[in-house]
């Protein structure tokens, strides 16, 4: 895995126009943009860190804290709104003892509430790593999520 350095370095130029995909590529290789990481960026563009802060956070692509080893998106989109999917985002929160953007203390779940996820006709819809579960109900939740922690045992 390379080095933020390294990272750097692929960009001689020190354009501003370079600064998000240097960030993407940082979350692509380390799975979120750490404190240290948007110090260096900041220091490597002479910019203060609060701004290239800010300019991440603009951005919904961007994660601050790393994933957990199941990652869970839920699809907050129009269908899977109506379709419910607040009882199936409660059920977790409450099953797994973090909200949306946390991380459980084990490090094996993280949630992430996002946009549509493309299953408007089979919501609510949630995915697991690569996985997609749809047409979900609180059961189905319970089983997914047993079948996880099983694996992990």
């Amino acid at each position: 895995m390379p080095d933020i350095e390294s990272i750097l370095q692929k960009y001689p130029f020190i354009h501003q126009e370079n600064i998000i995909p240097i960030l993407t590529e940082i979350q692509d290789s380390f799975g979120f943009l750490s404190t240290e990481a948007i110090k260096k960026v900041g220091d490597y563009f002479k910019i203060p860190t609060s701004k290239i802060y800010g300019l991440a956070t603009f951005y919904g692509k961007f994660r601050f804290q790393a994933k957990g080893k199941y990652h869970i998106r839920i699809c907050n989109g129009t269908s899977c709104h109506i379709n419910l999917n607040t009882i199936v985002l409660k059920e977790l929160y409450k099953m797994l003892g973090i909200q949306d953007g946390e991380v459980t203390k084990n490090g094996l779940f993280s949630i992430e509430r996002t946009g549509c996820l493309c299953g408007c006709d089979a919501g609510p819809v949630m995915v697991v790593n690569d996985k997609t579960y749809l047409n979900l109900n609180i059961d189905k939740v319970h089983e997914i999520i047993h079948f996880y922690m099983q694996i992990d045992t």
